[in-house]
């Protein structure tokens, strides 16, 4: 299209990969070239949410885009715009939505593996890690996606470039931004996530709202890169968009435009207004063909509904019955019906295998652990002020008699605390999540890796609050006073903060909502809290409570494995009274006017020997709770 912006030859070079740029992976895309993207009779029926009877959100759509083209899809709100394009893109369309349609790529239907490794998808609300900097972002979605298939220097080449091309420079080493520090803008978010899925150089782009958050002139430019990048390297860009202005417009090739799930047009940018002017439609001069379009197809605001239907009605049927619709239809069919070669892909490359994703994801977990106070230091600075507390309040009891029940109160208050608040990790682990969906989406790892990093970047981290919060509470309030029973003491600890957080992270995986997240494991806390066997002794508690919760209580073994270590090896003294003394429990040393605290286990049920057991057990639910967040995960794809 003549009059459309160039490009210099150094930001073309950016999504060139070549053979010898892969290197010993040359047969990454075989012999494969994407010639072209097409479907046809996409159909998506969902329930109606008054009436629950099927409605059609989208009918009968088809298209083509060629490669080296860029498609906008337009239309008005809830026209079916993001369905289509995650329909296209091989994601779920919608909500219980069932979903009739062929899609190919060089008239070929390819399997979803490579697919996912031909394409790459930019959502419309920006899922990024806050604690990161613009080109740390940048790095590590080319570590990612690149990593065994071009040099570091060609990694490091490419990020910059794209710094460059997307106006990202200045802010190159600023934070993206996260609860507690401000960063970027919400425009350079989204040029950002945009650059983010361009290192990888899929072949095909989706682009939801590409544009969304974006001044004109910034969305022009970022759409101009794009349309480059594409006419280039042959990339095939399918963007849902909403009212560009009309340079933006200009920069497509084609149009889709979507009204009531239907098609209202489908074809080349330049034949907008010939098409319309010939169905009566006429297009005033001077005026932007995508302002024409949407005000042409939005009925919203329209006084007369039936008016308005028929008016919709009118150009659904006028493009149904077009020559242009039916020339698409029958090239499209001929298309399907053609012996070009199948679409094969050679095997995964090392990038993407397990363990390499694993430890890219480590690293950059670290980074955040350290530099995002929301994930540890806030825990760190509230575990070690109630550790100080708790020691000032229950400052150097005395085994005696009458502080039986205070170390009691201490060994519950402390370990139901720490577990309890581990909520505060829901925000920090929710943002990896949307992160992490959106990378698994585009092929770059799978849920085992995610988890997997997630789970061992926060074992060092809980040690060292464990170990600091116990030094305070332990010393202080003058527990067993045994180098052995300390170590013993943080190791409960230390188990009951990686079952917490196992269980803030089954909750966020079950309900990825700040709110659903926070109340559940609030309320499964208070469960166990319940049942961990002070509240109510283990013997007395009521069955059911008994065998569906208190068994698989992980608060209730790491209060039983602290109440042991305390009272399983040390002896109190018994009250004095005026005719001699008063021991509350009858052990053997009761003459001496001494109890001994195994009495405090019989009370509650617990008995001696039987720490490895409840380590392991502990251990087992802490394994049984991060497996059941994967398969929350899998279950929620």
């Amino acid at each position: 299209m003549s009059g459309k912006p160039g490009a210099t030859s150094e930001q073309i070079t950016l999504t060139d990969i070549d053979v010898e740029q892969r290197g010993h992976d040359n047969s990454y895309l075989e012999n494969q070239i994407v010639q072209s993207l097409s479907w046809k009779n996409v159909t998506v029926v969902v329930p109606d949410r008054e009436t629950k009877q099927p409605k059609e959100i989208l009918s009968a759509i088809n298209g083509e885009v060629a490669a080296g083209e860029m498609l906008a899809i337009m239309g008005p709100s809830g026209c079916g715009k993001t369905t289509l394009l995650n329909v296209l893109a091989q994601r779920e369309a919608s909500a219980k939505a069932k979903v009739s349609a062929t899609v190919c790529i060089n008239g070929q239907t390819p399997p979803d593996s490579a697919f996912r490794r031909l394409s790459s998808y930019v959502e419309a609300d920006d899922a990024l890690i806050g604690s990161l900097t613009v080109k740390e972002t940048l790095s590590f979605a080319a570590k990612l996606s690149l990593s065994g298939v071009v040099t570091a220097t060609e990694r490091i080449r490419r990020v910059d470039e794209l710094l460059q091309s997307f106006g990202l420079m200045n802010q190159a080493n600023i934070l993206i931004g996260t609860l507690v520090r401000k960063g970027i803008s919400t425009g350079q978010k989204r040029r950002l996530s945009v650059a983010a899925q361009l290192i990888s150089a899929p072949k095909i782009l989706f682009l939801d709202e590409p544009t969304s958050g974006l001044d004109s002139a910034a969305s022009y430019k970022v759409m101009s890169y794009v349309r480059n990048v594409a006419k280039k390297n042959k990339l095939i860009v399918i963007a849902s968009i909403h009212q560009p202005a009309t340079k933006t417009f200009e920069l497509f090739d084609k149009l889709l435009l979507l009204s009531g799930g239907k098609t209202c047009y489908s074809g080349s940018i330049a034949d907008v207004k010939p098409y319309f002017d010939k169905i009566g439609f006429e297009m005033p001069v001077q005026t932007n063909p995508a302002d024409f379009v949407l005000d042409l197809t939005n009925i919203d605001f329209e006084s007369d509904g039936d008016v308005a239907q028929g008016k919709i009605a009118q150009l659904q049927e006028a493009w149904a019955s077009s020559p242009t619709a039916l020339d698409e239809k029958a090239r499209i069919a001929a298309e399907y019906n053609s012996t070009s070669e199948p679409l094969t892909l050679a095997s995964e490359p090392m990038h993407r295998r397990y363990m390499t994703a694993t430890l890219i994801l480590l690293h950059r977990s670290f980074i955040k652990s350290h530099r995002d106070v929301v994930v540890y230091g806030i825990r760190f600075g509230m575990y070690l002020g109630l550790a100080i507390m708790m020691g000032t309040v229950w400052l150097r009891l005395v085994p005696i008699q009458s502080n039986m029940q205070p170390f009691t109160n201490c060994i519950m208050f402390g370990s139901c605390f720490m577990s309890f608040m581990a909520v505060v990790y829901v925000p920090a682990f929710l943002e990896d999540r949307m992160v992490c969906i959106k990378e698994r989406a585009n092929g770059m790892y799978g849920t085992t890796a995610f988890l997997l990093s997630n789970f061992l970047i926060g074992l060092p981290y809980l040690f060292i609050i464990a170990f600091v919060s116990s030094t305070f509470t332990y010393w202080m309030t003058n527990f067993r006073p045994d180098g052995q029973a300390f170590m013993v003491w943080v190791m409960w600890m230390y188990l009951n903060l990686v079952a917490a957080e196992s269980l803030v992270v089954l909750m966020s995986c079950l309900f990825p909502n700040f709110v659903g997240a926070l109340a559940l494991t609030a309320m499964a806390n208070g469960i166990w809290m319940a049942c961990d066997g002070f509240m109510v002794q283990l013997p007395a508690l009521n069955p059911f409570y008994r065998y569906v919760f208190s068994y698989i209580d992980y608060q209730a073994y790491v209060f039983g494995g602290l109440v042991v270590n305390e009272f399983g090896y040390r002896i109190y003294k018994c009250a004095e009274t005026p005719d001699g003394c008063w021991c509350q429990w009858d052990t053997p040393l009761k003459s001496q006017c001494l109890i001994e605290g195994v009495a405090v286990l019989n009370q509650y049920g617990y008995r001696l020997g039987e720490t490895s057991k409840h380590v392991g057990i502990t251990l087992g639910i802490i394994f049984g709770m991060r497996l059941m967040g994967w398969a929350a995960m899998q279950w929620r794809k």
